[in-house]
Order: structure tokens, then C-alpha cells, then sequence
């Protein structure tokens, strides 16, 4: 019997890679999806899509009031999403401990189907900086898994976070997934994708993957409004 593993899934480049890689190691994945105020909420859409097409256990849509808290400009209202602004710090579209709290649901839904492993498609090379996205980071979520489960206290059961793509360039991760046979043309990863899903091709999101597609050497099918 296959091994369970929670996937976080947005339904962009990077998450379908990570989803495609779990499922040809034998994982039966399990995909979760967040509406969490983001201002580019046509992704859970085409999330519910990919993960259908690739006939994943089951697939969870939780509803976050990220925008609540704000402080990012993919959820504030009043802060407009910019074009790229080149490697400056880290951006005004980080979401506050959004990994954090994505993986707190993980961890939450892992524990009860019994799945200790958790895969998401964070990257430390080709992108923004965000502070979520550090090897030390997730080595660090892995104790907090141990210490703040059941599972953990009483069986000394261990959760797995799987980065694959965390030392990746992006077109190594365009060039594995095509070997994996994903249909990019399906993906988001526009932080200002509009109702219809077309990229705008200038913010930080759209940056790296067009990049990443010309390093890779192959043709970017991505949509794009302009």
C-alpha cells in the first residue's frame, strides 16, 4: 500500500512539479488548496483542475481570512501588486507566516489520515526571498511537528517536510516536470492573473517563470493578458 502524503497545492509551476514528483515516488497524495483573501483566487479554480487530473485521494479547499491581517500586497487592497523590482529585500508580496500556518493544516490533516510526509514546492534559489522558504526554516518545522503532536509525544512518529524543488533552479524544475509529462499551459503562478487566468508578465511571479522557461531552452505556454 502506497505511503500517504499531504501536498500544498496552489495549482502554479511550482506546486504541480512538487505534486507530480510525490506521485512518481509511489506517494498516494492528498492535496490541500488555501482561499486565503489573495487577490489571484482564480488559482484554487485551476487547482481544483490539476489535482482532478491527476486522480489525487482528495483534494481540501480551506477558506483563510489572510486578508484580515493584511500586510501584503497579494491580500491588501490598498497595496497594489508591482512589477518586478529586482532582488531588493524581501517583497511586499510576502504573506505574513503564511507557510507557517499552510503547514499547520498540513500537519493537522497528516496526523489524523496518517501521513508523515508533507511536500511543497518551496524554492530557495530562483525566488523572492521570502523568509518561508529557508532550508533552516522547514528543519525547524520538522522539531515543531515532533514536540506539538500526538502522534509524535506518544509514538515518536516523525513528519517529513519534502522541499524537492528547494535547490532548484527554475528550469531544472520546468525541465523535471516535463519529463514528468505536466501540462504547463494549465498552471498559475501570476500574482495578478486575471478571471480568465492570463498572466501579466511583469510581477515577481511571472519574472522568474519566464525566465525559467527561456533558460530551459523550451517554449513558455503560458497565457499571458498583453
Amino acid at each position: 500500500m502506497n505511503k500517504k502524503a499531504i501536498v500544498l497545492f496552489s495549482g502554479g509551476l511550482d506546486s504541480t512539479t512538487c505534486l507530480a514528483m510525490a506521485t512518481s515516488q509511489g506517494f498516494s497524495c492528498y492535496t490541500m488548496s488555501f482561499a486565503y483573501g489573495q487577490k489571484h483566487d482564480v488559482e484554487v479554480e485551476r487547482a481544483k483542475l490539476i489535482a482532478a487530473n491527476f486522480n489525487v485521494v482528495e483534494h481540501k479547499i480551506f477558506t483563510l481570512p489572510l486578508d484580515q491581517i493584511s500586510g501584503s500586497s497579494l491580500t491588501d487592497k490598498t497595496l497594489p501588486v508591482k512589477d518586478y523590482q529586482g532582488e531588493n529585500g524581501i517583497p511586499d508580496t510576502y504573506v505574513p507566516a503564511r507557510n507557517t500556518i499552510f503547514l499547520s493544516f498540513a500537519l493537522a490533516w497528516g496526523e489524523v489520515i496518517g501521513a508523515n510526509d508533507i511536500f511543497l514546492g518551496a524554492n530557495n534559489i530562483d525566488y523572492s526571498g521570502y523568509p518561508d522558504c529557508r532550508p533552516e526554516y522547514f528543519q525547524a518545522f520538522e522539531k515543531v511537528a515532533m514536540l506539538a503532536t500526538k502522534v509524535g509525544v506518544e509514538q515518536a512518529q516523525r513528519f517529513q517536510i519534502h522541499t524537492p524543488l528547494l535547490h532548484l533552479s527554475k528550469a531544472q524544475i520546468i525541465r523535471e516536470g516535463l519529463r514528468l509529462d505536466i501540462d504547463y499551459s494549465q498552471t498559475i503562478s501570476c500574482y495578478r492573473a486575471d478571471k480568465l487566468g492570463r498572466a501579466c508578465g511583469k510581477c515577481d511571479s511571472c519574472t522568474y517563470r519566464k525566465k525559467g522557461f527561456n533558460d530551459a531552452g523550451v517554449v513558455d505556454p503560458t497565457e499571458y493578458s498583453v
